[in-house]
């Protein structure tokens, strides 16, 4: 089954990319922490403004940084916030989920109306509330999106989680004397894992994003750190002088994005076959709305 899925997940246009997308960031990121062109941080008088070529395939920048270097480090915080966001969502989705969907009534209320208070706040304002509070740092992007995300992930799965509670299966593993939680993650988890899914590219995304945009703002990653972000700020000043220095970061921030939201679509359709039969982009339209069971 699980090759079933992978090829039907390669024969997609929009898989392919975005599986080649994501894992040249995963390569950039783990060979970034053991090897640049040159030292990200090193400056350089002489080389400033070089063009594209080489040894500096990018060219440099105002201070003689080569930028290549410059995006390979920020690609190591590219990942680690998207991944550490990713956890963070994970834990507060299944677990806010369950909550709201195994519990008495009272607490599945609760729960409900606690998950759309927060859904009403925007990530990055979150996140700004959280940098204001406790400063600029990794640690404030990767938890305001996992915890802006996880209210999401949970909202959308409640629901999912109701409608499968009532399936013959895990009546049956009731039935057999399987405990609340291990008919979760036995039944329930794994046929709402491709809605989960979606979410979860979908928060890693904007994790990228956010991460991008507070370090532009400057409350991001810190000043040692290389980020993507604050590259963008630092060189959109000289945009009408040496604007091909501009399009790099740019060009990296977008590519991530649009590949992770291209493979967490076409994950969801190479998991659930039946989207197949719905008919393009409008059948996937119709799958992400879940369905709502009281």
């Amino acid at each position: 089954m699980r090759g079933a899925w992978l090829g039907r997940l390669w024969r997609q246009s929009t898989g392919r990319f975005g599986l080649i997308v994501v894992a040249v960031i995963l390569l950039t990121a783990l060979v970034a922490l053991v090897w640049t062109p040159f030292d990200p941080g090193h400056v350089d008088i002489d080389a400033r403004w070089l063009p594209p070529g080489w040894p500096h395939v990018l060219g440099t920048d105002g201070t003689g940084r080569d930028i290549l270097s410059l995006l390979m480090a920020g690609a190591r915080t590219t990942v680690v916030v998207a991944v550490g966001a990713a956890v963070v969502a994970t834990v507060i989705g299944i677990v806010l989920a369950a909550l709201g969907a195994l519990t008495t009534r009272w607490v599945r209320e609760s729960v409900a109306v606690f998950v759309d208070i927060l859904v009403a706040f925007p990530v990055l304002l979150i996140a700004l509330m959280i940098a204001a509070v406790w400063g600029g740092s990794l640690w404030v992007v990767i938890w305001a999106v996992g915890i802006g995300f996880g209210v999401s992930i949970a909202r959308v799965t409640r629901p999912e989680l109701r409608r499968v509670l009532h399936s013959d299966f895990v009546l049956a593993g009731r039935a057999s004397g399987l405990t609340p939680t291990q008919n979760l993650y036995r039944h329930l988890l794994p046929n709402v894992a491709s809605v989960f899914i979606v979410q979860l590219s979908w928060g890693m995304a904007v994790a990228v994003l956010a991460e991008a945009g507070l370090s532009y703002l400057g409350v991001g990653a810190p000043p040692t750190q290389p980020s993507w972000g604050r590259l963008l700020a630092e060189l959109q000043q000289f945009l009408t002088v040496h604007p091909l220095s501009v399009l790099w970061p740019g060009l990296a921030i977008t590519l991530t994005v649009l590949g992770l939201n291209l493979l967490g679509d076409a994950i969801r359709e190479a998991t659930d076959p039946t989207l197949a039969r719905r008919g393009g982009s409008a059948g996937r339209a119709r799958a992400h709305q879940p369905e709502v069971v009281a």
